[in-house]
């Protein structure tokens, strides 16, 4: 690498660290790399979040943290309130896969699960890894509009039943429909979304709309919740069959669609 080249890179790399500080301290956690002291903790998040059954080894998660994997525990004093879990993969190019970003119940809304992400970003433009990827649920609202507009990642495919029948507190008894989506750290669109001024929707082909909380509706309406998901599949099938791409609608209802070639080539992916 020449000297300009490290220099811009050294410059990006210092950015994102102080960015990532800067979320944990609005937070008010401290991200903790997962070590043999506080790999429990990661463990305890998950365990909470998605169920005793999904709580992974210890071995598995040191191991993981080990080989360069992003594994950490965001503390509150000395309580655990989230964790993430990362991998590297390279299936189109080299790149972190989030597999779990995880927060108690009580400490959403407050910035944690931002904190891990930025915290994820900046270890991995510190190795030189510029792209992360991870899969969400297409039917929940809050994870659509935090993946696609806090942090400006954009959707490069859509697997419906992506896992299969899951046995998780969360999604048991439900499709596993997921849409996958790429994360390009040094983008544009990234930046201006952390700056809090993300790119607009234009050009939209429609709206999918999203119920309000489908989290909530599975828990407490199986049926009307299971309406839900085979109308937004169907949707979302036949958009994405037909060439188009989602983004988040500003009005927070649900998605829009632009044809995939509208956006410079960046949806090849998909």
């Amino acid at each position: 690498m020449n000297g300009s080249a490290a220099g811009l890179a050294g410059s990006v790399v210092d950015a994102a660290r102080r960015e990532a500080e800067a979320a944990a301290q609005a937070a008010g956690v401290e991200i903790r790399p997962a070590t043999l002291g506080t790999v429990q903790a990661v463990q305890e998040i998950v365990g909470t979040v998605w169920g005793p059954a999904q709580r992974l080894q210890a071995n598995l998660l040191m191991a993981m943290a080990h080989a360069g994997g992003t594994v950490a525990a965001a503390v509150r004093g000395d309580e655990p309130v989230g964790a993430c879990v990362g991998f590297l993969g390279w299936d189109g190019g080299v790149h972190l896969h989030s597999h779990m970003v995880a927060v108690r119940a009580g400490a959403r809304a407050r910035g944690v699960g931002y904190a891990l992400k930025l915290w994820q970003r900046a270890v991995c433009l510190e190795q030189g890894i510029a792209e992360i990827r991870w899969t969400f649920d297409p039917m929940v609202r809050r994870n659509a509009s935090f993946n696609l507009v806090k942090l400006g990642a954009r959707v490069v495919d859509y697997r419906p039943d992506f896992y299969g029948e899951m046995d998780d507190i969360v999604n048991a008894g439900d499709h596993s429909d997921r849409f996958e989506v790429s994360w390009l750290l040094g983008s544009d669109d990234v930046a201006a979304a952390l700056l809090g001024t993300p790119a607009a929707v234009h050009g939209s082909e429609g709206l999918v709309a999203l119920p309000e909380d489908y989290d909530t509706l599975r828990r407490e309406d199986p049926p009307a919740a299971r309406r839900w998901r085979e109308q937004v599949r169907v949707q979302l099938a036949r958009h994405w069959d037909a060439g188009l791409r989602p983004g988040w609608a500003s009005s927070g209802e649900g998605y829009v669609f632009r044809p995939a070639e509208s956006d410079g080539g960046q949806w090849a992916r998909g």
